[in-house]
């Protein structure tokens, strides 16, 4: 954490304001990133921005199936309105995460995963020729880094079969390569594996890249079998996981998985309940931001600069109404926060797992894009701040 501090303090002295909080507290609009109503329209999820490294597109899913397990991958431009759908007849596993799609490679491509007659695939889309390439069968996709070329993948998780690791795509050379093997994960962390699986076969589940491309966290997960992934049953799935590709091998775990988030200078982990982790640290032990009400189920994530988080979760302790949601920017010091927005989130699509708003900073700090389910469909969002 004290690298954090030391890092928010450089940054302060640069000329950055001294509470980051203000921009974020007055004249701040919000509106929907799409005006076509009648359809649902997704941002997938906390851990990735929707909006496109030149800050021109922003990328959602759109359904009109009640569900919306069934839709379009598309970008729109924000400057004027126009969309281009990327990829259609898209099946996915719930409208929680969607196609998982993300900008890839500094915008030239966009990923995703879809399901076909039971079959799992990942796919990436050329955004200038639309050209598709289907870059791995059984698996599903995890998040890389917009800017990057690597794209961290998984064999489905209620039944990975032969794919058990972590395999990471790079676009720039069209080559798979496996990393983080579970038999390493089993090696190291078998007492924790045997006592929160009792003995069950376990994959290597949700990698995520941190902004260096050196590191990544994983959960791990043991598969019932089967083909039904439409279902919280399908697999038992646990732990945080952090595996450096320089030193090829794991280096820090946690017992249990807080919706983590990478912090910018990839040596943190910040999570659920305002908590973050070094994690140089082992075992792992964390600080708490000091003077911030902790919000009900809430996805964080930090600014690109590191100086804000924002999350969502139940607004009712933070001055929202009955059972809403909201959207709060908080100072990374600690001490200041603002609930950006309230809301209904009650309704939009109805899958058999929750959309939830599932915030994410632009990269230029200014815009945080977000779900909301206050109606018949689930609308991607869009804060701007002055």
């Amino acid at each position: 954490m004290k690298s954090i501090v030391a890092f928010l303090s450089l940054m302060t002295v640069h000329g950055l304001a001294a509470d980051p909080v203000a921009a974020w507290s007055k004249d701040v609009t919000i509106k929907p990133v799409s005006a076509v109503e009648g359809r649902h329209t997704i941002h997938t999820y906390y851990l990735t921005n929707p909006e496109s490294p030149d800050g021109k597109w922003v990328l959602f899913f759109t359904s009109t199936d009640p569900q919306g397990h069934l839709g379009e991958v598309r970008m729109i431009e924000r400057a004027t309105q126009k969309e281009t759908v990327l990829a259609d007849n898209v099946h996915t596993e719930d409208a929680h995460r969607v196609a998982c799609q993300q900008w890839l490679s500094g915008g030239k491509g966009v990923a995703f995963h879809e399901v076909i007659d039971k079959k799992w695939r990942v796919v990436v889309v050329d955004v200038e020729t639309l050209k598709k390439t289907i870059v791995a069968e059984d698996h599903q996709v995890g998040f890389g880094r917009p800017e990057g070329d690597l794209l961290p993948m998984y064999g489905c998780h209620w039944n990975p079969g032969p794919f058990r690791d972590l395999e990471v795509w790079d676009a720039s050379s069209g080559k798979t390569t496996t990393y983080a093997k579970i038999s390493e994960v089993e090696a190291k962390y078998g007492e924790w594996l045997q006592k929160e699986f009792a003995g069950k076969p376990c994959s290597i589940f949700f990698p995520v890249l941190s902004p260096d491309l050196k590191r990544v966290f994983f959960k791990v997960a043991a598969g019932n079998g089967g083909d039904d992934y439409m279902s919280s049953r399908a697999s038992h799935r646990q732990g945080t996981v952090v595996y450096d590709f320089e030193k090829a091998g794991c280096i820090w775990q946690r017992n249990r998985w807080g919706h983590p988030a990478w912090t910018p200078d990839s040596q943190h982990i910040f999570e659920a309940g305002n908590i973050s982790f070094d994690i140089a640290d082992n075992p792992a032990k964390y600080t708490r931001l000091k003077d911030v009400p902790v919000l009900s189920g809430t996805h964080p994530s930090v600014s690109p600069d590191g100086t804000l988080m924002v999350t969502d979760g139940m607004s009712k302790n933070v001055g929202g109404k009955g059972d809403e949601w909201g959207i709060q920017v908080v100072d990374m010091n600690g001490g200041k926060w603002v609930l950006l927005h309230s809301f209904a989130q009650n309704g939009g699509a109805k899958s058999w797992r929750r959309n939830h708003p599932h915030p994410a900073f632009s990269a230029d700090g200014k815009r945080i894009y977000y779900n909301v389910s206050d109606g018949p469909f689930t609308r991607l969002m869009v804060a701007e701040r002055p």
